[in-house]
């Protein structure tokens, strides 16, 4: 196995894991791991479909639907962010890309951590729902991690534990779904990366189900607290990946 292969797989592994414990995240944590050597094109992509096939695996578990007039703003928002993100994906540089993603999780982890100190955001209706639902495709379509958005979001609104994971889960699906099927149709996706997917699908679903185990027996407070702490973690390593001297790579 090549090092970028071995690499290819922790990253995907260890999203795997935290996806199954916090229903979103895959590709925050796998493009911690893949910051340090992979190319971000590959990385983006990459991202987005195992992140999809992580949300194909676990969402037929879910026991709760969201209701329609709560998901759909957001992913009508989305569907504006996904193409935005793409174009950009072009025009993104290895240091730029891992600064902005390790930024992006040293602020929100942390804000995430402390949201039962947060107001309740209940002004703004549906308009305010898709732009949440924009910012997350935006960076679903350059990173593959349309996560982040709207867990926040859910949790700026109040929704209780259950309806947060299930619209987290069911705007997800979506939007990476979209994004993958937007890389494709813009080039991203090649010949070259075809024997990386089953590498990818098989790394993930072991510890996505060891993760999702695990969420059975933790309360809300705790895994979030988990999950969070290994992604602020991660932020921290990709701004130091980042840095002239700091990557694996130059």
């Amino acid at each position: 196995m090549t090092t970028d292969l071995a690499l290819l797989v922790a990253g995907a592994a260890a999203g795997g894991f935290v996806q199954g414990i916090s229903g979103f995240a895959f590709g925050l944590t796998a493009l911690s791991f893949w910051a340090w050597g992979i190319e971000p094109g590959l990385a983006t992509v990459m991202a987005v479909f195992g992140g999809l096939a992580g949300q194909l695996f676990s969402t037929a578990t879910l026991r709760r639907r969201p209701p329609p007039a709560t998901l759909l703003p957001l992913l009508a928002g989305a569907l504006f962010g996904i193409p935005l993100g793409v174009l950009l994906l072009a025009e993104l540089d290895a240091a730029l890309f891992k600064g902005l993603l390790g930024a992006l999780l040293l602020v929100c982890c942390p804000a995430l951590l402390l949201a039962g100190r947060l107001p309740t955001i209940a002004t703004g209706g549906r308009l305010a729902d898709a732009a949440a639902g924009a910012v997350g495709g935006l960076l679903c379509g350059v990173g593959g991690v349309p996560g982040i958005a709207s867990a926040l979001w859910c949790l700026l609104r109040g929704y209780d534990k259950d309806l947060a994971r299930a619209v987290v889960q069911h705007f997800n699906l979506a939007a990476l779904a979209a994004t993958f099927v937007a890389l494709i149709a813009a080039g991203r996706v090649t010949r070259e990366m075809l024997p990386l997917f089953p590498a990818v699908a098989l790394a993930l679903l072991l510890p996505s189900a060891l993760g999702a185990r695990l969420h059975a027996g933790l309360g809300q407070a705790a895994f979030r607290r988990i999950v969070l702490a290994l992604l602020t973690a991660s932020g921290a390593a990709m701004l130091v990946a980042a840095l002239p001297h700091g990557g694996a790579r130059p």
